[in-house]
């Protein structure tokens, strides 16, 4: 008879030290789990409420501003510099690292600064007013570049230290010494003359001239002194909008009678367009793969698509109401999405235009400022109703919502180059961080941590459409403003489509179509 034994060696079993996991033989046969995707089910409804539970998304809060943020702009490419203006006029530059005002400019334009976007390269920056005048700042930070670009880098600042540390021991050098040359000879006058001894002049002068000659090589501004900008552009028109472009020097402006591409070298604009009739441009785009390709959105319910180099308009569809803002997605160029008076937002692709590819909704109030993550498959949106939204691009509701009490309407949005944070300024002065993903740890995570929380959020994905994990999932704890004004727009919403039902119902048969929702959005299109 043969008997098979099982054999193992010391080593594969036992532990060496007490720090070392114990070593568990399992097996991975599916017929000796029968309760496994049960006990899956379960982790997975606790990871959901877990996740809801350490759902704290707002990180900080940027105080300076004395009057409403109006507009704001990151560096493409860059992590910390963003740019924001007020409706005072004033503009200010942050370092969101250590969630600090570094530059400011308190009299950049006289009212309302209506645009802001910083330069390809990172070295300065523009912003548009209702005064009439675009205005270029120097911003100091430039465009990262590649490792040899920064080893010289490096090796520069390093120089620059030497010399500067050089300098203030020289300095310091010569005033002790003459201050002690001066001590002594006052001393020995006192003593002779009986004269009081005077006080050596300190290193003050040094150390703010020091302190002076850093901030202007970082592009910061004294209290002392108002910055001033590096060029300026006087129009006809007040401006409604701007963007850069994403590979040349030039930069486009929207304004009260057309839409106007500049260049810095320049003091009038390269091209104007007024097409199709446009009482008023809002918003200006420019395409990030396409660079001879604006969009815009005017103030007749028109979304537009220009041409550049051929000045002429391309196509435009009018909308049933007024699109405050518009972005493109940065990973898919074809595609957009705007912000509606009516509370939605859509999301288009630019070769057909007759109807929107996606409706967004969620929102109560118009939406004032969309902005897309590096990533292009999220986007944020800003609203009048004081909410911030983040959007899956190819989901209709919204994946999140964020507000704080004293937070009024939301006037920008911006997220950062890594698409962790979300930036919003408010109708309040303050300008708010908030994480992208509310249940996110903020800081550095243990190797077993990170592989934890992998495996709870693959449950949860796992699991997503099972009826109480996407109860959990969804559950949201809103102002009792933004929950009346949704049961609201529920009863409007089954209000008009009982009536369209009875229309059709009571009328000849095939004298009435039914139309979709989103065949409703566009009313008519301009080629």
């Amino acid at each position: 008879m043969k008997i098979k034994a099982l054999s193992r060696s010391v080593e594969s079993s036992t532990r060496s030290s007490l720090l070392e996991h114990k070593v568990v033989s399992r097996s991975l046969d599916p017929k000796h789990k029968p309760f496994d995707k049960a006990r899956e089910y379960t982790r997975a409804v606790a990871a959901a409420k877990l996740s809801r539970v350490f759902a704290k998304p707002f990180v900080a809060a940027l105080e300076g501003h004395v009057d409403a943020v109006s507009c704001s702009a990151q560096a493409r490419g860059h992590l910390c510099p963003l740019v924001t203006g007020g409706v005072d006029g004033e503009v200010r530059v942050w370092d969101l690292a250590s969630h600090k005002s570094v530059w400011r400019a308190q009299q950049a334009h006289q009212g309302w600064v209506k645009g802001a976007v910083v330069a390809q390269d990172g070295r300065h920056f523009y912003t548009a007013g209702m005064d009439k005048t675009v205005k270029q700042w120097a911003l100091g930070v430039q465009q990262v570049g590649g490792r040899r670009e920064r080893r010289a880098e490096k090796e520069q600042r390093r120089k620059e230290r030497r010399e500067e540390r050089a300098t203030m021991a020289d300095g310091d050098d010569s005033s002790s010494s003459s201050s002690s040359s001066s001590d002594s000879d006052s001393d020995s006058s006192a003593a002779q003359g009986g004269l009081p001894a005077k006080a050596s002049p300190k290193s003050t002068t040094t150390n703010a001239a020091v302190t002076s000659t850093l901030s202007m090589q970082h592009g910061l501004s004294t209290a002392s002194a108002e910055p001033t900008p590096t060029n300026s552009w006087l129009f006809t028109s007040t401006f409604k909008s701007m963007d850069h472009h994403w590979k040349d020097a030039q930069f486009a402006t929207a304004s009260d009678v057309s839409t106007d591409v500049w260049s810095p070298a320049r003091s009038n604009p390269i091209s104007s367009f007024q097409l199709w009739g446009d009482d008023s441009v809002n918003v200006v785009r420019y395409n990030p793969a396409e660079s001879c390709l604006l969009a815009h959105c005017s103030s007749d319910r028109g979304i537009g698509l220009h041409d550049v180099r051929a000045n002429s308009g391309l196509k435009k569809t009018v909308l049933s109401m007024r699109s405050n803002c518009l972005e493109w997605n940065p990973m898919e160029p074809m595609n957009f999405v705007v912000g509606n008076e009516d509370h939605n937002c859509y999301s288009f692709d630019m070769r057909k235009l007759d109807r929107p590819t996606m409706i967004h909704k969620g929102h109560v109030g118009a939406v004032l400022s969309v902005a897309w993550a590096s990533t292009g498959r999220e986007f944020v949106s800003g609203s009048y109703d004081r909410t911030v939204r983040i959007w899956n691009s190819r989901s209709g509701a919204s994946r999140d919502t964020y507000y704080a009490k004293r937070m009024q309407r939301v006037f920008t949005v911006n997220f950062t180059a890594d698409s962790k944070f979300v930036l919003s300024g408010s109708d309040d002065t303050n300008v708010r961080i908030w994480k992208a993903r509310s249940n996110e740890k903020l800081g550095q995570t243990a190797v077993r941590e990170e592989r934890a929380m992998a495996y709870k959020n693959a449950l949860v994905k796992k699991f997503q459409h099972m009826p109480q994990v996407k109860n959990i999932m969804k559950q949201r704890n809103l102002p009792k403003f933004i929950k009346k004004q949704g049961a609201m727009k529920q009863l409007q919403k089954e209000g008009s489509k009982r009536k369209e039902e009875n229309i059709i119902k009571h009328s000849k048969a095939g004298s009435v179509e039914r139309k979709g929702e989103r065949d409703k959005v566009v009313v008519r299109q301009h080629e």
